[in-house]
């Protein structure tokens, strides 16, 4: 499985963990407390894929004065909150990751933590021990391709020989920028943004990864069948 890949590269949340659903719709409910209403949607375009520091700074910019004081950590804390209540793996990724020759990884926006926290709730974190890759060890987070390119520094691959699974507009084209291939999981997210950005090919059923990536690198642009 994965010929003529050095590394895959695996988002975290959305990908990995069905985080996103949960983690937007306390996120918006957040954004309402300090006066700046956002529905589910907008907060979805608006901040998906981003890390924490730059999704606080994008809300001060708008609110126009810093977030209060113990707004972050509540955030943080409502977040794991409802992950401890909700959170589950996405359908499918333990068979993929199963069926995986190519050695694999996880690289987030999210803070470490946050990833240990995800992907012990669900289960994953044993595949990953050693193996995450977070935005804080890096200058500038995605768009940006540092985060991506460190992964592939820290596990030795070639980022010509990646492939980069996101689900984000804003991660495809980090990925993108650092030279990688990059597929796009629309399960939850707009098929059209993720091939916009740069998306090599565009899947919504996670069991469809195994066979894309058996293509190796030079992935054949186009929409899965489950589209």
């Amino acid at each position: 499985m994965g010929t003529g890949w050095e590394l895959v590269i695996f988002d975290c949340d959305g990908v990995l963990v069905d985080s996103e659903p949960i983690a937007n719709r306390v996120f918006s409910q957040m954004l309402g407390e300090v006066g700046l209403p956002m529905d589910y949607d907008e907060t979805v375009r608006t901040f998906v894929g981003r890390s924490a520091a730059t999704c606080v700074q994008m809300v001060e910019a708008r609110i126009g004065r810093p977030v209060p004081e113990g707004w972050v950590d509540a955030w943080r804390q409502r977040t794991f909150d409802a992950f401890s209540r909700e959170l589950e793996a996405v359908e499918g990724v333990e068979a993929v990751l199963d069926r995986l020759a190519a050695p694999y990884c996880v690289a987030s926006s999210g803070e470490p933590a946050k990833m240990r926290f995800t992907l012990g709730m669900t289960g994953l974190l044993p595949r990953f021990e050693g193996r995450m890759f977070s935005a804080v060890e890096v200058p500038r987070g995605k768009p940006a391709p540092d985060l991506f390119l460190h992964a592939a520094r820290r596990m030795r691959a070639s980022p010509e020989r990646c492939a980069v699974i996101e689900d984000s507009a804003v991660g495809v084209r980090a990925g993108v920028a650092a030279g990688m291939t990059v597929l796009g999981y629309a399960a939850m997210s707009d098929p059209d943004a993720l091939r916009a950005a740069g998306a090599t090919h565009v899947f919504c059923r996670m069991e469809e990864l195994p066979d894309l990536l058996e293509r190796g690198p030079g992935v054949a642009t186009g929409a899965s069948e489950g589209e």
